[in-house]
């Protein structure tokens, strides 16, 4: 039987779910209990799709089952099949029922410790019937995931310029000088970006997108290629660490300022002088996607939420996807200010 024949028979989902099982145990009982169907029916639909198909998916033994060289391509592709169809199943629920289901969030390292607990309250609050799945990982990979379905919604910096994905702006946050405490510049609020120059910067390592935005940071400091960074970490704690202990400088999000340098007295917070280079964070989404309305919701009520952080929330606006570096040294408009910056009313020591 030719495959794809006019008058063929289709293969059924319910037969692609058999194999796809047998496929993964190799063993039909294990199958058979694994997707609560009996070993009879389950062995009766595998057949059924060999019909279907005209191909030998399974070499069958008394003591164990394998896969045929076909069965083996064809395990990969039933398996997408089923995975495309779950996630029709998912958007269609999605769309009879906001804020219900699964809700497979993405966040990067240097945003998870910091915003997490703030995101993870308002979800608590505001849509308890959300089973939110959090997935910790840097930009390249939670973009992968998005693209491939892995992954429904993401928070990260932007602006990514990824073709099909769409962005909801949450908060432009500043960068600080973090120095140990008997730096020239320890202490200080007025600090010119132009000091970067020549300074011993410690970074994150190569993937993260916070090196890339200090890097840029840098470049617009007018910091030259020679002034080499030699030392990097894994993470910001680790960092943060190296600074104490006197290996050089760093820039930080204002996010993670408290977190990280709470209780250590041999670091030192210096704040830019205006405009001081910031970062935006944002929800990130496949354009498109059957749940805009629903994440469009998600980031009004996280742009909210985040007022007490020491960020400036961005207007409500349409979904951007907008190229460039991400690091902002420009004038805000259109963004609140939050109380403990310094110059602003109350005590900056608030954040740090």
């Amino acid at each position: 039987m030719a495959v794809g024949n006019r008058g063929a028979k289709q293969p059924t989902l319910a037969q692609l779910r058999a194999f796809a099982a047998v496929a993964e145990h190799l063993h039909f009982r294990d199958a058979a209990a694994a997707i609560g169907m009996s070993q009879p029916a389950l062995s009766g639909a595998v057949s059924a799709l060999e019909e279907a198909l005209g191909v030998q998916l399974l070499e069958r033994t008394t003591r164990k089952v394998l896969l045929s060289p076909a069965g083996e391509r064809i395990a990969a592709r039933a398996q997408v099949v089923l995975d495309a169809v779950g996630g029709l199943l998912e958007e269609a629920e999605a769309v009879r029922a906001p804020f219900t289901g699964v809700l497979r969030l993405g966040v990067i390292p240097t945003v998870a410790p910091y915003l997490l607990p703030t995101v993870l309250g308002l979800f608590h609050r505001r849509y308890p019937r959300l089973d939110l799945q959090v997935h910790e990982e840097q930009t390249g990979s939670l973009l992968e995931g998005l693209a491939g379905g892995r992954l429904d919604l993401l928070l990260l910096a932007v602006p990514l310029g990824v073709p099909g994905v769409s962005e909801l702006p949450l908060f432009d946050e500043d960068f600080v000088l973090l120095a140990p405490r008997d730096h020239a510049l320890a202490g200080r609020r007025d600090i010119p970006l132009e000091e970067l120059r020549d300074l011993q910067l410690l970074l994150l390592d190569e993937g993260h997108c916070l090196r890339d935005q200090a890097l840029d940071i840098c470049r617009e400091a007018g910091r030259t290629t020679g002034a080499d960074v030699t030392t990097t970490a894994a993470g910001l704690s680790t960092l943060v660490q190296l600074v104490a202990g006197g290996l050089g400088v760093t820039l930080l999000p204002r996010t993670a300022l408290r977190l990280e340098t709470a209780r250590n007295e041999y670091l030192s917070t210096g704040y830019f002088a205006e405009p001081a280079p910031s970062r935006r964070i944002a929800l990130a989404m496949r354009t498109g996607t059957a749940r805009q309305e629903e994440f469009a919701a998600i980031a009004a009520a996280l742009r909210e939420a985040v007022r007490p952080l020491p960020v400036w929330p961005t207007d409500q606006g349409e979904p951007s996807a907008s190229p460039g570096t991400g690091v902002r040294v420009q004038g805000r408009t259109g963004v609140t200010p939050y109380a403990g910056r310094p110059g602003a009313s109350g005590a900056a020591a608030a954040a740090g």
